[in-house]
């Protein structure tokens, strides 16, 4: 779609570790559109958090991607090195991390750490010193809080300055890698309404990294849904919630507590596969419901049984 902002083609990060190699994110697929913002939920150790720092190209080492393309606004961020993947982070594509406390430098001032950024990506400085006290606005802050330390700063007031450096070059994609877990429950709505106020504003693309399914229902535009390293479905989140095409989605939606049903939650039987030996076929075919004898050898194409929807499961492929 010409509005596609974000595209990301079969691509695999890998961790090459003394005891083996661990298949972290393999063949992941996904689209995000101008304004939108895109959920990517599982469970732990899903490969979610790995995906989000690959769009960046932020993979720690051991880890490396080995095959795929990530396209924003076009640009295939893979085939960046030097200054133009450090010009990319930042103008193209930028992050929100979990805990702001570690983000920023604790022995510099608020408003240096914002200038800086500003200066490594040619701002002028008149100009980027006349923005700093405008980005800290932005995001509901005082004025006087490019004086502060991290440490005078409470968590939420931190994380919103992580995500005034995230926005100051107006990025077309932030990855928002679950940057409310450390908060309180109500400067967790605060932060996320932020984003929200931000997204719409500026018309980016949000990515949302995030293991609360209930809070992508409340906030996602569309769902994609990660399991052992593979997106096993993506959609608009209502209709991911109504109606999900892969066994995984309705067990993890089976999995959420719901006041209405005292037979909730159901917990999911067995365990992840270890990602150092993947069994063949579909990842989740140990676990499945309703597994067939292909599913355990052959692994499921993605298709695309409606309009707008993904999935890669054997029960809807031809």
């Amino acid at each position: 779609m010409a509005d596609t902002v974000l595209r990301v083609e079969d691509l695999s990060v890998y961790y090459y570790t003394l005891r083996g190699i661990v298949r972290a994110v393999e063949g992941a697929w996904l689209e995000a559109r101008r304004g939108e913002l895109v959920a990517i939920v599982g469970e732990s150790g899903s490969g979610k958090s790995t995906l989000g720092y690959s769009l960046l190209r932020l993979v720690p080492p051991p880890g490396r991607i080995v095959k795929g393309r990530i396209l924003v606004d076009g640009v295939d961020l893979t085939e960046l090195q030097g200054d133009e993947l450090r010009r990319a982070r930042g103008e193209l594509v930028s992050i929100v991390f979990q805990d702001p406390f570690t983000t920023l430098d604790p022995v510099r001032r608020i408003g240096d750490q914002l200038l800086e950024v500003l200066l490594e990506h040619g701002v002028p400085e008149e100009e980027a010193r006349g923005r700093v006290p405008q980005l800290l606005e932005s995001v509901g802050l005082p004025r006087e809080a490019a004086r502060a330390y991290p440490h005078q700063l409470s968590g939420g007031q931190r994380q919103r300055v992580s995500i005034a450096a995230a926005i100051a070059l107006e990025p077309r994609v932030l990855v928002a890698d679950e940057p409310t877990t450390a908060l309180d429950v109500i400067v967790q709505k605060q932060i996320m309404d932020l984003l929200d106020e931000l997204r719409r504003r500026h018309g980016m693309a949000v990515v949302l990294v995030t293991h609360d399914i209930a809070l992508a229902a409340e906030r996602a535009s569309s769902i994609a849904i990660m399991y052992a390293g593979k997106i096993v479905e993506q959609g608009p989140a209502e209709e991911v919630l109504r109606e999900p095409l892969h066994p995984y989605t309705r067990a993890l939606l089976d999995s959420v507590p719901d006041i209405d049903n005292p037979r909730w939650p159901r917990p999911i039987p067995g365990q992840p596969p270890d990602l150092r030996r993947p069994p063949p076929g579909c990842r989740f075919a140990p676990r499945c419901p309703v597994v067939m004898e292909k599913c355990r050898s052959k692994e499921p194409p993605v298709v695309s049984p409606r309009p707008g929807r993904k999935a890669a499961c054997w029960l809807h492929a031809p």
